[in-house]
């Protein structure tokens, strides 16, 4: 059986034309020993004629058409005695060595095929035929194709004729550096360029797309420039467009991040009242200022008060600025006391002063203040601990706490008091009203915030605070025989007097029965004479111990401090003299 799986068959030989065989195959068949790629003649050891009916490239049951027949590979079979050069008239069978027929199957042995037996040379040691550069018999050059009788078998019978499927060819060489590749890709060959224009030519001959003359070619031509100037504009339109956003978001970010803040100038216009409550950062006073119109940008508020020395000192508070100022002039005006609209209670003022403080501070009528304060003080926000006390002049006495405090146009009384109650307890929380009162046998901290205000209507200085302070303590003792623990202060009796005298004579105070009157009565007052601040409650809770019991002061700006009643008389007496008292 051949190499192509033809039995012998009725057709007659062509004695003069080898190739007639082949006729029957279409043209799809090779002569006998020789690769239909163009290949060299390759031998077979065996009867061609063998009649065995099988696939034509699958020669045993599965196997790889390289597998000729169920018999070894002819590849390894095969003894090549010399390699005839090019060209030269050959007997493409005369070498062959006809091998007995072997009936192992073959296996895979380093790329071959192993036929079970050593063959004589292997099967890729011999010159192998490039699949391409095969030479066939040229002009001039006759090939014996007759020189054996199995050269050329006889075509099968026409019923039995079918073409056979095209072997892959031999695979050559990754590359060919001889060779160089033809490019193929749309973006080297303009692929892309014709495709996309396809549509728009459909009409046209494709001549006239790619070169044509006449006017065709013209008409093509107009056609393309009228589609290239068209996505020319489009595409610059967008090129500027994208510029000049990406212009604008960059300017915005250097202008954000480098820039100078948006700011007016100037000392602005107008007046504008702005609150700024306790605790507020600069960019939050930034923020309420810009909310009012009286700044730009919260950032050139920012970029002051860092540059202002005194910037950081800014208070909670009202203050009367203008409209559409600088936000240095801003600033300026900030740190400036007299910019703010403050309601101002210094130390030791008496409640009395305070109302009507807030009377002129709201344009009130005189005494509207006090009015509410007496009627509504319960509901102002007094502690727990706070006295009930019948005899007590004013219950928010000692609770209208000394500082600052900003009102508007807006503000009714009531609110003030209860902003300034609220600061009392806020401040009085942080003390030991408590522990003051265990210590020195009093009886809660109602009573410390008497003695301290006590403290804070006579002394002048701090050291003269806790002096007075220990005064105090000492006097109130059960073991004081000098005083009978009666105070003795003239500040009680001039609260009762809503009056502020150093020059009182001995009948007049010693007389009057009044329960604020520590002349005449012994311990405490009933309650606070003033609304003491923060230096004079801290001596209260920390007095000194050097055993003083007297004090007077000759010129009202020193204070003389005494432990025995011999140097106090002798002090007294001296006071007398200079203001013409008996």
């Amino acid at each position: 059986m051949t190499e192509y799986g033809r039995g012998p068959g009725s057709e007659p030989w062509h004695p003069e034309d080898p190739l007639y065989g082949d006729q029957g195959w279409g043209g799809q068949q090779s002569a006998h020993g020789q690769n239909q790629y163009g290949g060299q003649q390759q031998p077979y050891p065996q009867d061609p004629y063998t009649q065995q009916p099988q696939d034509p490239y699958t020669q045993q049951q599965s196997q790889d058409p390289y597998a000729q027949q169920q018999s070894q590979d002819p590849y390894a079979q095969q003894h090549y005695q010399q390699q005839p050069a090019y060209g030269a008239p050959q007997d493409p069978y005369a070498q062959q060595q006809p091998q007995p027929q072997q009936s192992q199957q073959p296996q895979y042995d380093n790329g071959g095929w192993d036929t079970g037996q050593q063959s004589a040379a292997a099967p890729y040691d011999a010159q192998q035929a490039d699949p391409y550069g095969g030479r066939q018999a040229g002009y001039g050059e006759t090939h014996d194709y007759y020189s054996t009788p199995e050269a050329y078998p006889p075509p099968q019978p026409p019923g039995r004729r079918e073409a056979v499927a095209e072997q892959a060819p031999t695979q050559s060489p990754d590359w060919d550096p001889e060779v160089q590749p033809e490019e193929t890709h749309p973006f080297f060959t303009g692929a892309d360029d014709r495709e996309d224009n396809d549509d728009e030519y459909d009409d046209d001959p494709r001549e006239s797309r790619r070169g044509g003359r006449g006017g065709n070619e013209r008409r093509g031509k107009g056609k393309k420039k009228s589609r290239s100037g068209v996505a020319c504009l489009v595409v610059s339109v967008v090129l500027v467009g994208g510029l000049g956003g990406l212009g604008y978001v960059g300017y915005s970010y250097w202008q954000d991040k480098f820039g100078a803040a948006p700011d007016y100038t100037g000392t602005g216009t107008g007046e504008v009242e702005v609150e700024i409550e306790k605790g507020a950062f600069g960019s939050d006073i930034g923020n309420i200022l810009k909310q009012k119109g009286v700044v730009k940008s919260v950032d050139a508020f920012v970029a002051a008060q860092n540059e202002n020395p005194k910037g950081k000192s800014i208070q909670a508070g009202v203050y009367l600025l203008h409209e559409k100022m600088s936000a240095a002039e801003a600033v300026k005006m900030m740190v400036d006391p007299n910019s703010q609209n403050l309601l101002v209670i210094p130390e030791g003022y008496r409640n009395v002063t305070i109302y009507g403080m807030v009377d002129k501070k709201l344009g009130l009528k005189k005494g509207t203040t006090k009015g509410i304060a007496t009627s509504k003080a319960s509901g102002l926000g007094l502690p727990d601990w706070a006295s009930n006390n019948k005899d007590i002049k004013d219950p928010l006495e000692g609770f209208l706490y000394p500082a600052a405090y900003p009102v508007t146009k807006e503000t009714k009384p009531e609110t003030i008091l209860k902003k300034m109650v609220s600061r009392a307890n806020e401040e009085y929380d942080k003390l030991d009203l408590e522990g003051a009162a265990k210590k020195y046998n009093l009886d809660g901290p109602w009573q410390v915030l008497t003695v301290a205000s006590l403290v804070q209507a006579e002394g002048l200085t701090h050291d003269d605070f806790r002096k007075m302070a220990e005064v105090a303590y000492n006097r109130l003792k059960p073991t004081n025989t000098v005083t009978n623990r009666k105070l003795q202060f003239d500040s009680s009796f001039n609260y009762l007097k809503n009056q502020s005298k150093i020059k009182i004579r001995s009948n007049e105070i010693l007389n009057n029965p009044d329960p604020y009157n520590t002349y005449y009565h012994e311990g405490l007052p009933p309650g606070p004479i003033g609304n003491p601040g923060d230096e004079a409650l801290r001596a209260t809770l920390n007095p000194t111990g050097d055993g003083w019991m007297f004090f007077i002061s000759l010129d009202g700006k020193k204070t003389e401090f005494t432990k025995t009643a011999a140097e106090h008389e002798r002090l007294n007496k001296k006071f007398k003299e200079q203001h013409g008292l008996d």
